[in-house]
């Protein structure tokens, strides 16, 4: 693998910061349109490949909370800092956003609109389910329309899933996921061992196992160790990427800058680099997760071939969305908190996790620390999300009435859905987001921000395939208009 000191006075046609889902996606779309450009990837960790993190049982040499801080007794923010960042850690799910997800504002009055729709975006989910290999039902056109196939075939569902779809076939999905349900070239077929932040077979995709061609190309330079520190900018432009790599300060220079960081560290990189818009750093959100525990009578579950093979939206979308969050529901073929313990009845039991969307809050916030380092600031979750989850937990004995359900219990809070989402808003105004439609600064015309640091919103839905998407529709939209 080509990771390279920095050359000396090299001048790039693309400097891209952070080597995650963003980065990866924009650089792999970006070379079809112009295959000539040199490429200089700035990447803050190490490269631990699938081997490395199974010898090491952890995705990074970077614990989640060591490269930022915040006040004690808040919410945790995990994220992983090595090449390929979240595609090493995420769990596979690879859900669509909901067409209403992108008009919240417009249909509901909360929140804020995205500056794209679902069908300008719905190409490009195609081409990051094709590249990513993911595995769905055709059903799911029900909701959310499609222009071409899943890749792969579903999953196998669970006896409870298989009762679910033939009573709600418009609102029960076998989830979508990058969870092989076929062996691949290079990617093993899904063990379904519950351990998909370290797939122990190589099942899931990530950096490694599907961008082979990207991280073997003569175009690129990749730089480990490698920590941005800010840019410096001339007449509303990026001159210069100062990062700090062995106790050196070092430039690297390029003529489009992409930022793919997170959106914790992407915030702090422009914060440090004094290039000021209001809004930068501010609404960092996720959603509000919740497990509860359903008790069965007469039906075994733990019989489908991935973790989780259920999709509820039963509670996702509606006019409640204008008073509360909308839930997703998903069903685990796993059991965290146990089987039961009646003779003949350990697998009579279903745990399912709930998410709740977030309404956005400027009080969440990042910023810098005395040393100019990021310093997140989040006090509590919006009372939106707070009703959502109150509704969802009023209204799931409804959903679960096909099954025979003896009692429902709740287990706990989940302290993150490790989905950093929001501090670098797009839209179409500088008035209120900081990147336009296009995902360009407002104000610094050479940078593009990728990443889930431009979500307007906060759906209930897993983010990485919308970030692999927005990616690739920022890399042609950019790409084109230089040809």
């Amino acid at each position: 693998m080509p990771f390279v000191p920095l050359p000396e006075n090299q001048a790039y046609d693309l400097v891209v910061v952070g080597s995650g889902f963003g980065s990866l996606f924009f650089i792999d779309r970006w070379l079809k349109h112009r295959p000539a450009d040199r490429v200089l990837v700035l990447e803050w960790g190490l490269h631990w490949d699938h081997a490395k993190q199974i010898e090491q049982n952890k995705n990074s040499a970077y614990a989640f909370n060591s490269t930022h801080s915040q006040p004690p007794g808040q919410k945790p923010w995990y994220y992983t800092i090595g090449f390929g960042g979240g595609t090493n850690c995420w769990w596979g799910q690879t859900p669509r956003f909901h067409p209403t997800d992108f008009k919240l504002a417009s249909l509901y009055g909360v929140g804020r609109d995205w500056p794209i729709s679902y069908d300008a975006l719905e190409p490009y989910y195609v081409a990051a389910e094709e590249r990513m290999s993911i595995s769905g039902s055709k059903h799911m056109d029900r909701i959310m329309p499609r222009s071409a196939p899943f890749p792969q075939p579903p999953h196998n569902g669970s006896a409870i899933d298989k009762q679910m779809l033939a009573a709600q076939p418009d609102q029960h999905f076998i989830m979508p996921t990058a969870r092989s349900r076929l062996q691949l070239e290079t990617r093993s077929m899904c063990c379904s061992s519950a351990r998909c932040g370290l797939c122990p077979v190589d099942a899931k995709f990530t950096a490694d196992n599907g961008f082979q061609d990207l991280i073997a190309s003569q175009q690129i330079d990749w730089v480990l160790e490698a920590e941005v520190r800010a840019f410096e900018t001339s007449g509303g432009q990026i001159t210069g990427v100062l990062f700090n790599r062995a106790g050196r300060l070092q430039m690297a220079k390029g003529h489009l800058i992409v930022l793919g960081a997170n959106a914790i560290h992407s915030a702090a990189i422009l914060l440090r680099s004094g290039i000021d818009h209001p809004l930068t750093g501010l609404g960092l959100h996720e959603q509000v997760g919740f497990g509860m525990e359903v008790f069965l009578d007469g039906i075994d579950n733990f019989g489908g071939s991935t973790v989780t093979t259920g999709l509820n939206f039963s509670l996702y979308d509606g006019k409640f969305r204008s008073e509360h969050g909308g839930a997703l529901i998903y069903f685990e073929n796993r059991w965290p908190y146990g089987l039961r313990t009646e003779f003949g009845r350990w697998r009579q039991i279903l745990p399912l996790t709930i998410t709740v969307e977030d309404l956005p809050n400027d009080r969440n916030r990042v910023t810098l620390d005395a040393n100019g380092n990021a310093e997140v600031d989040h006090p509590a979750h919006s009372d939106y999300a707070k009703r959502g989850m109150h509704a969802a937990q009023d209204k799931l004995d409804g959903i679960l009435a096909p099954l025979p359900v003896e009692r429902i219990e709740f287990r706990h809070m989940r302290d993150s859905e490790s989905h950093l989402q929001g501090t670098l808003r797009m839209g179409r105004n500088s008035s209120d987001s900081v990147v336009d439609t296009n995902q360009v600064h407002h104000k610094v015309r050479n940078l593009c921000v990728v990443g889930s640091a431009v979500f307007a919103s906060c759906s209930s839905v897993n983010p990485s395939l919308t970030v692999a998407a927005l990616s690739m529709r920022a890399a042609d939209q950019l790409g084109s208009s230089l040809n």
